[in-house]
């Protein structure tokens, strides 16, 4: 009677109580291995190649800028009054106010130097962020006054690789300095006059761009020639997702 009582399905007692203790010593630790944190994921490496052509007959750009933004930033908006980067770049193509204006700024890119007549150029964005939403660029036509070109918040969050968007641009006027071309005012080689003049003279709002008036259509006073006409578009530029 005692020698059954000893037994459980042919084991001792003491045996199955080991067996248990070692099964639950197990449970706890599968448990202690569910709850471990997974290491962070790497953050994934993107690359944008960005070439724009300047299809104007012989209106120069100046350095191109490029910005990368994630926060819902935008360069300009038509009908509303430029900036402060706006106006030092449509005006003296000076892009260092934006780096100081923006806030939630990943990059800016820089253009190699000004673009002439009837050149292209290419920028490379490499990311490291994944937030990095939209590009926009920015050039000014520098036998003007305050006329610039360039994109606004285009979306690239969506692009895959090898992917590819095109857009034909026009020449927008910044408003803040009265289209007068006159001696002193252009900064660009048909003039070598001032660039950006903090006063504002103008409508002060951005708007399309409604062309110049040369000194061979009539304005006695202007320093351009029919040359530095343009007609839109003025710049072509691709974005292609490299990486």
């Amino acid at each position: 009677m005692m020698k059954l009582q000893q037994l459980k399905n042919g084991l001792p007692l003491t045996a199955v109580a080991l067996s248990v203790g070692l099964l639950l010593s197990a449970c706890s630790d599968n448990d202690h291995d569910t709850n471990m944190s997974e290491p962070p994921t790497a953050p994934v490496e993107r690359s944008f190649t960005l070439t724009v052509t300047n299809l104007t007959a012989n209106q120069p750009m100046s350095p191109l800028a490029l910005l990368a933004t994630s926060n819902g930033y935008h360069a300009w908006q038509n009908g509303e009054p430029a900036s402060l980067a706006l106006e030092q770049l449509a005006e003296g193509g000076d892009q260092s106010g934006y780096s100081a204006e923006m806030d939630g700024i990943d990059m800016v890119v820089s253009g190699a130097g000004i673009l002439p007549p009837g050149a292209s150029e290419s920028l490379t964005l490499t990311q490291t962020e994944a937030a990095t939403a939209s590009l926009s660029l920015l050039t000014m036509l520098v036998n003007t006054n305050d006329a610039f070109s360039g994109l606004d918040a285009i979306d690239i969050s969506q692009m895959a690789v090898d992917q590819s968007q095109s857009f034909y641009t026009p020449a927008y006027d910044a408003g803040t300095e009265a289209n007068s071309e006159i001696k002193g005012s252009i900064p660009g080689p048909a003039d070598g006059g001032e660039g950006f003049n903090a006063a504002r003279d103008d409508v002060d709002r951005v708007h399309l761009h409604p062309g110049v008036i040369s000194q061979d259509d009539g304005l006695s006073d202007s320093v351009l020639k029919a040359s530095h006409r343009f007609d839109n578009p003025v710049l072509k530029v691709t974005i292609q997702r490299t990486r």
